[in-house]
């Protein structure tokens, strides 16, 4: 395979987990992401910012979040983020743990 195909397959694979995560499932909360995956929303901006860094481009991390969240992020919270549940404190505090 081509370096061109990979990168261009890469990226569309990365658009499609965007917009699964911000148009398909809204309601899947990044604290939810951080217990089960390891990362969330904001992890996918802070790596986006640092990709653009490596490259000589400048983002700050409001550009970064609205790149990845495909619209400001305080609105993005404003429609969609829900106070976390002491449950879900819980288990992120345990996720935490078990992989530092």
């Amino acid at each position: 395979m081509h370096a061109i195909d990979r990168t261009e397959l890469e990226a569309a694979a990365f658009r499609r987990l965007l917009k699964h995560l911000n148009q398909d499932r809204p309601d899947v909360q990044n604290i939810d992401l951080m217990i089960l995956a390891g990362f969330c929303r904001n992890c996918l901006a802070d790596w986006y910012r640092e990709a653009a860094a490596e490259r000589g481009i400048e983002m700050s991390k409001n550009q970064a979040r609205e790149a990845i969240y495909g619209m400001p992020f305080a609105e993005w919270k404003a429609k969609y983020q829900k106070d976390a549940t002491p449950e879900q404190l819980a288990a992120f505090e345990a996720a935490q743990k078990r992989h530092p």
